[in-house]
């Protein structure tokens, strides 16, 4: 299996995705922010980091790059795609996951290591994992706070499409403690945490990143 790694202008954690992508056992496939073509990756990784500076809003510039029009294409037709911080930043900004992060409350740059509880195992990109399982795994984000409104907030637990949520206090003011989201499918996912930061507990605090990584690899073998 290929899997897509986009890198935008300020991107910093491609080559950790890309790490992560190849502890999974599959082939990692660096994308360029003007890439013509996706190179015909199965999957794509948006990863964190801070693209075009963060100008404007965070993953408004991006949204606009020229291997987004190719992601938002081939996403609608079921390509599984996964946003990582800045990445789940450039989903919403892309229409392709509901919703907004806006400044963390407080106003604080945070890093630490963040007990998650994962919600939903049907989608692309966590079926390898437990309901109900917790995990930790690094949170470092500026703008992290998951934002929608009433009516989107419903449909979202309505539907289980919440992910993953913050255990503990919330770190960043995210509606209904929200760390991660899926689109109606579950082939799209944001998630604002850094699964690809704890793939093995020698470099992390934790391996609970990896099952991110393997569940796409499982979905796309069984098919």
């Amino acid at each position: 299996m290929r899997v897509g790694v986009v890198t935008f202008p300020g991107s910093l954690d491609d080559r950790d995705a890309a790490r992560a992508v190849e502890a999974a056992e599959a082939k990692s496939v660096s994308l360029w922010h003007a890439d013509p073509d996706l190179h015909g990756v199965d999957a794509v990784i948006l990863p964190g980091g801070f693209s075009y500076g963060d100008y404007l809003r965070c993953g408004a510039i991006s949204r606009f790059a020229p291997v987004m029009k190719l992601v938002i294409e081939q996403a609608k037709l079921g390509m599984p795609v996964l946003g990582i911080c800045n990445g789940f930043q450039v989903l919403c900004e892309s229409h392709l996951l509901p919703g907004a992060l806006t400044r963390n409350q407080g106003l604080h740059f945070l890093c630490t290591e963040q007990a998650l509880r994962i919600e939903n195992t049907n989608t692309a990109w966590t079926s390898s994992f437990q309901k109900g399982q917790e995990i930790v795994i690094p949170l470092k984000n500026g703008e992290g706070s998951y934002q929608c409104d009433d009516q989107t907030l419903a449909t979202l637990e309505d539907e289980g499409r919440v992910v993953a949520r913050y255990l503990g206090i919330d770190p960043n003011g995210s509606k209904n403690r929200i760390a991660g989201i899926s689109n109606a499918a579950g082939n799209v996912v944001g998630l604002m945490p850094h699964p690809e930061h704890a793939i093995n507990p020698l470099t992390g605090p934790s391996a609970d990143g990896l099952p991110f990584f393997t569940s796409v690899l499982s979905q796309m073998v069984g098919k």
